[in-house]
């Protein structure tokens, strides 16, 4: 039976990038070595690590002065190195979520954190919109979409202040303007890669004006003047990445990817807003195209654990909502294809008719 890969992360890679990975294990470039087993500072992985960078900037359109970074660690690491880095006395977050929030409650160690707004009073099933950031922090965190909530912010915001970012699961699912960002950054086990590297998208001009003195490993500069290789890199992680760099490329890039996308989500929420069974959980105008989250009405909740099994029969995996939410989450990552969407659609559909 065929699976659908739902699952929020590690999550769906393009076939094309698992298979050129195995091959790699087995015996990278014809050098008889493996891919597990070569130097990362021999010259063919510098090559990958060399194209990798390359290919970054060229499907997100990166401008010149921004580094690219691939670390160790995961987007929690990023949470205290970014204010390790960049707040001096004050910073501002947006809290959209759990990663947010624990983005934010690291920030606090380090000096001053305005929280700007909260959709917690909602389990944060929305964005939150009309509020102000203040111009006198040192940068603005935002996180772009949210995994467990499946809300998403569609629009890259102007702000007078250093915008960071965490993309860590909407990173190359859509266009996205990176000169309005000061950084992005997330880990790869979304859209990009296996768990186990995080790329940092960063403006130069922005670090070194701290007063503290920062720990070498979490220093950003460091890294800049290594090529992310001051210590060991995540060598087979970054090897997949490539590769799924190369399969979006090859596909049409960002834009095509978006539109794909789109009608990915669109098909979905279709289907859930038609539905006398199911319901969406987000906001309309904050739902995610990454992570599509429903439940129950409250006259099925009794039918929920059935509908796992049914779904789980027809091939469906990682479908169950997370524990703080509940219900279901379909994570359409940009490796899913349309067709695994239609195969959940058509379940739905399937266990509505047999059990209303």
């Amino acid at each position: 039976m065929k699976k659908h890969n739902f699952n929020a992360g590690p999550s769906i890679l393009p076939q094309v990038a698992i298979e050129n990975t195995a091959k790699a294990i087995l015996d990278f470039n014809g050098i008889g070595l493996s891919i597990l087993e070569i130097s990362h500072r021999s010259k063919e992985f510098q090559a990958v690590i060399d194209e990798a960078v390359a290919l970054f900037k060229e499907v997100l359109g990166i401008p010149e002065g921004y580094q690219v970074l691939f670390l160790g660690g995961g987007a929690s690491t990023q949470f205290c190195m970014v204010p390790f880095n960049l707040l001096n006395k004050k910073a501002a977050y947006l809290e959209t979520g759990v990663w947010a929030k624990k983005a934010l409650k690291e920030a606090k160690l380090f000096g001053e954190v305005t929280n700007v707004a909260s959709s917690a009073d909602r389990n944060y099933c929305y964005i939150p919109k009309g509020f102000t950031v203040p111009t006198d922090a040192e940068y603005f965190h935002i996180t772009t979409n949210n995994t467990i909530y499946g809300t998403e912010i569609h629009e890259d915001y102007n702000c007078q202040i250093p915008l960071v970012a965490d993309m860590s699961s909407d990173i190359l699912s859509r266009p996205v303007d990176v000169s309005k960002y000061a950084m992005i950054y997330g880990g790869a086990q979304k859209n990009l890669g296996p768990a186990g590297v995080t790329f940092v998208i960063v403006r130069e001009d922005i670090l070194g004006k701290v007063e503290r003195t920062i720990p070498t490993m979490l220093d950003y500069r460091t890294h800049i003047k290594e090529g992310s290789m001051f210590n060991t890199p995540p060598v087979l992680p970054i090897f997949t990445l490539n590769e799924t760099l190369k399969w979006l490329k090859a596909l049409g890039g960002v834009e095509k990817m978006y539109e794909m996308n789109k009608k990915k989500a669109g098909l979905l929420y279709d289907a859930i807003d038609n539905s006398k069974m199911f319901v969406g959980t987000a906001d309309k105008d904050s739902r995610s195209l990454m992570n599509i989250c429903f439940v129950m009405k409250d006259e099925y909740k009794d039918k929920e654990e059935a509908f796992m099994e049914f779904a789980k029969k027809q091939g469906m995996v990682g479908i169950k909502g997370h524990r703080s939410v509940g219900g279901f989450r379909a994570s359409t990552y940009n490796a899913l294809p349309i067709e695994s969407v239609q195969a959940l659609v058509d379940c739905m559909a399937e266990f509505e008719k047999n059990n209303m």
